[in-house]
């Protein structure tokens, strides 16, 4: 399955899933990553390249090498929520949720009446879950909302708390800009902040994601019960791989680099 139920059949076993973050406007590179085995590749929507044509290119290509597409959107529009499910997102990553009602805002967004708010019309959802029935397109996808903020860790519980959500996924970049601290510095308040989200997710029964910057972070993460796991952007390793063999053909002992915000 290449919808949201792909992921929750793995999760309902108790696996985590991996996935590659797509910043670069490429369906080729979106479908090498999910030929590879990435259980999941998000199209970001807030801060990558992809616009409404590329991302469905880049949904068709992931689905096609037998991967999850999700979509991280620019911002909590019920509009853009509709949109990226209707063609054929398998689920949604939403930025800067600071309370409940936002939350909810997300969730209903996913659902139909009298569930939520979802217009009907799912020109290519219907094709990707195999069914016109709005309790199946509904049932399909998967609904994320994104902690990040100070607004997201004061109302952490009344977020967990929203019928419908599936899971919480932290970003780490501006989850550090709200604690003080610069992206990438990590530090003790982000460890902590990193570690409530999970106890609360295991509190409420929602799978905990984490936004890691490598194979060796994601399977830290996977080892303290995260169960959706971004391995890494692609810019970003593409950027470490250019730069580490020019280093191998000429001899430098070190290529400047840095990873991609979040």
């Amino acid at each position: 399955m290449v919808d949201g139920n792909g992921l929750r059949a793995k999760w309902d076993q108790g696996q985590a899933t991996f996935g590659m973050w797509a910043g670069i406007d490429s369906s080729l590179t979106a479908e090498l990553a999910a030929g590879v085995g990435y259980d999941y590749v998000c199209v970001d929507l807030q801060h990558g390249m992809s616009d409404e044509r590329t991302m469905v290119a880049m949904f068709q290509a992931i689905a096609g090498a037998g991967s999850t597409p999700l979509a991280r959107l620019a911002w909590n529009e019920p509009w853009l929520v509709m949109r990226a499910l209707d063609l054929g997102a398998g689920g949604v990553i939403v930025p800067l949720v600071g309370s409940g009602e936002e939350a909810r805002r997300a969730v209903e967004a996913c659902k139909y009446p009298p569930h939520g708010n979802r217009s009907y019309g799912p020109i290519r959802a219907q094709h990707v879950v195999g069914s016109a029935a709005p309790s199946d397109l509904a049932d399909s996808v998967v609904c994320f909302a994104m902690v990040e903020t100070r607004d997201g860790l004061d109302r952490l519980e009344e977020i967990a708390s929203t019928p419908g959500l599936d899971g919480l996924y932290i970003g780490p970049a501006d989850l550090s800009l709200a604690l003080g601290r610069t992206p990438g510095a990590g530090g003790d308040a982000l460890e902590q902040a990193i570690e409530r989200v999970r106890e609360t997710c295991e509190a409420h029964g929602l799978i905990p994601g984490m936004h890691c910057h490598s194979g060796e972070s994601a399977k830290a993460f996977a080892a303290q019960g995260f169960k959706l796991l971004t391995v890494g952007v692609d810019s970003s390793l593409l950027k470490s791989t250019l730069g580490r063999e020019l280093a191998a053909a000429t001899d430098q002992t070190q290529v400047a680099g840095h990873e991609a915000a979040v």
